[in-house]
Parts: structure tokens; sequence; C-alpha cells
């Protein structure tokens, strides 16, 4: 069998699948998580040479879970804990078939389950979950927490410390204790789907393959909770936004807003979906902040044009949303409702509210809002300026030569 050309693509997409089987069967999270890197090592040395099995998912487990037993047996001689291991995994447990033996499941949604653990922080929880279920590096993480690198590593070093000597225990919840992680699940789930929308770095503006992870294991939460609101508002809120995305780059992959995408290129089908979604979520659940963005989404996918959006039921929503959430993006976003409601010096005066909000500190968002504000506004020279700080601090290359090209444009006005 051909070796593919993104063979790292195929590891990503299994790593959390045999974690999750790994820590199902035998615990010792942090212990895993070092097997399955040896064993995503050992696929990267042979696979291109040997080419790859027909069962990867089953071979990367097999080699991980040899990998593992030698860590935990090593563990016990080290630490004199034979007696305790022993009762814990009995000998022929080590001897046991593969750890997806007789579970054909995807074990990525018990695995966000057993990383939300309720002993651990909110902000724990979150961190831990989308290095170990969606993959996302500590910057990526980093990013979508609007904290710091340093900040958030020793955030998740914390967590690993915590459950390595806490004796928590992190097989899988029972189901009385998962409504109780369900808002951190939820959380996580948003977070790798908003990486794979907009990418924190590199030379693409979307990670679709992560955005569709996202889709796929949400899916699966919602047919296990049909009858959650959030979970359906989540779901409707991933498909809303990911049907634009065929439109939302050109054929050289530059950048196209919103207000000038080619909406004939929008998914129907997942538009469809998600509307359909929201609607039925919001007449027969609580409301919640999910729902409310996905009726947003749903607000804009129902324009036929960008000049055609309801804007004051945009914003009608967003007032609802800003009173459930603390959340400076969500106060980002409504600055832009005000402005094309009530004119954008009303925006900008609403923006202003935000220019001490530490979690915005570094960030490129909030000047490219003002430097659009500021461009409807009919003022060139400081919009300009905006676009040129905000460029400057975006690490997606896309953000930065989209802002860079309307600098340029506005310093020859």
């Amino acid at each position: 069998m051909k070796v593919p050309d993104r063979l790292e693509d195929l590891l990503r997409e299994h790593a959390p699948q045999v974690l999750g089987a790994l820590v199902r069967r035998y615990g010792h999270f942090d212990t895993a998580e070092d097997a399955v890197q040896e064993a995503l090592v050992a696929a990267s040395a042979q696979w291109p040479a040997d080419g790859i099995p027909q069962e990867p998912r089953t071979w990367l487990i097999r080699v991980a879970s040899r990998r593992l037993i030698d860590m935990l047996r090593s563990e016990q001689s080290r630490r004199d804990r034979e007696a305790a291991e022993a009762v814990r995994i009995r000998p022929e447990q080590y001897l046991a078939p593969a750890a997806d033996a007789g579970r054909p499941a995807d074990d990525s949604l018990v695995l966000l389950f057993v990383c939300c653990h309720p002993a651990l922080s909110r902000p724990s929880q979150v961190a831990l979950t989308l290095r170990a279920v969606g993959g996302l590096s500590t910057a990526e993480i980093a990013h979508a927490f609007l904290v710091p690198e340093p900040t958030l590593a020793q955030r998740i070093s914390r967590a690993k410390k915590q459950i390595k000597t806490s004796g928590i225990g992190f097989g899988p919840p029972p189901p009385a204790e998962y409504a109780a992680r369900l808002d951190a699940v939820l959380q996580v789930l948003y977070l790798v789907f908003n990486e794979g929308y907009v990418a924190t770095a590199g030379p693409d503006l979307q990670r679709t393959d992560l955005a569709a992870e996202a889709i796929r294991l949400t899916r699966m939460l919602h047919r296990v909770l049909p009858d959650d609101g959030e979970v359906a508002g989540l779901l409707a809120l991933m498909l809303l936004v990911h049907a634009r995305r065929t439109a939302r780059t050109d054929a050289g992959g530059a950048l196209v807003p919103l207000a000038e995408q080619d909406r004939s290129l929008w998914d129907k089908d997942e538009i469809d979906e998600g509307v359909a979604l929201v609607t039925h979520a919001m007449s027969h659940a609580d409301l919640g902040p999910y729902q409310l963005q996905a009726a947003i989404a749903a607000v804009h996918a129902e324009a036929a044009t960008g000049g055609g959006t309801d804007w004051r039921q945009i914003l009608g929503l967003y007032d609802l949303l800003e009173r459930m959430t603390d959340n400076p993006v969500v106060t980002l976003n409504r600055a832009v409702a005000v402005a094309m409601v009530h004119g954008p010096r009303a925006g900008l005066t609403f923006l202003s509210y935000l220019d001490d909000d530490p979690r915005l500190a570094g960030q490129h968002r909030l000047e490219a809002v003002r430097g659009h504000l500021l461009e409807l506004a009919g003022e060139p020279d400081r919009a300009r300026e905006c676009y040129v700080a905000a460029a400057r601090r975006t690490t997606s290359r896309p953000e930065q030569r989209y802002l860079q090209l309307k600098a340029a444009k506005l310093a020859g006005s």
C-alpha cells in the first residue's frame, strides 16, 4: 500500500482513538499519552518504508499497549508497587488482546468525558482534552484561551501532575456523571472547531479536517443526548459556519470576508440541517449560548446577499448572548452589529469598552475590527494604522495578507 503524502494527518486522526482505548483499558493517563507518542514515532519511521497496515488503528494500539505495559512494569519495579499494581491489573491482562478488541466503537467521545474529570479545574479540563482529543499544540490552545503560551503550558503540566499523584482514576465515568462534565466537553468541541475554522498559524486559513472532526464528535454526542438544547445548538452552529468553507478563500487561498462571499458555494444541506436543529432546540429546550450563536449564524445563512442580512435581528440575539456570557469576543462581534444598525461611530464607541480588557491584549481581533469600523466611518488613515497593527499581531498568514492588503489599499486612497 502506498504511503500517503500527508502521513501526519492519518496519525493525527487515529491518535485520540488510540489514547482513548489505552486509557479506558489501563488507566494511567500520563503514561498512556507517552506510549501513544512513541507508537506514533514508530509508525512515522516504519510506515513510509513498509507501507500502511491494513488496520492502522489496531497497529498503533498494539504497539502503544506494549510500550505502556513496559512503562508500567518499569514503574512498578522502580517504586516498589508490584503488589498494588498486581491487584489493579492482573498479570494475565498484560497478555490480553489489544485494547480495541471487542469494542468497535470510537473511543474519542469516551476520552472527552474522561479528560473532563470534575477533580480538575475547568481550564485544565479543556486544555488537557484539547491536547489529548483535538491534538492541538500548546500554542494553538493558548490562542483559543486568549492566554500566554507559558501560562497554558503550566496549566497542562499541573493537570497531568494532578492526574498522576491524586489517584482520581481516569476510567470512563458512570452515566450519572456525564451531565456534570457536559459543559466542559461542549467547550472543548467548540474550541477545537474554532481552531479548524481559523487556524492559529500556518499558510492555510482553515483546517477543515479539524473542523470536521469536531463536527463528527458533536454528532456522536447529539446521538447520545438528542434532547439537550445546547448540544443541538453547538452542532447547528458548527454546521452553519462550516457550510461557508468553500467560499471563505479564493482560488489563491486569500481570505474572502463574509459580506463578499459567493453564497452559491455555501453547502445548502449543512445549512438546512443547522437551521432545523437550532429551530427545534430553541422551541423545545432552555435557551443557551450555543443556541444563540447558532441562531446568529442562521440569520447570516438565510440572507441571499450580504446586504440583505437582518442586522437588527442579529443585534438582538447578541444582546441576549452578552447577558449570558462574559466573553470579549462576543462583545467584539456585537460592536460590529451595533455599527451595522446604528452606524460605525456607535460601533466604535461600543468597541472602546474593550480597550482595557487584558484578555484581548496582544490579539489582532480588536484592531482588525476597529480598522473596519474606522474605514466605514471615512477615516482611512486611522483605519490603515489599525490594519497594520492587526497584521503584525496575527500568526495566520491568510489573515495577515488580507489585513496588509486592506492597509495598502487605504494608503493609496
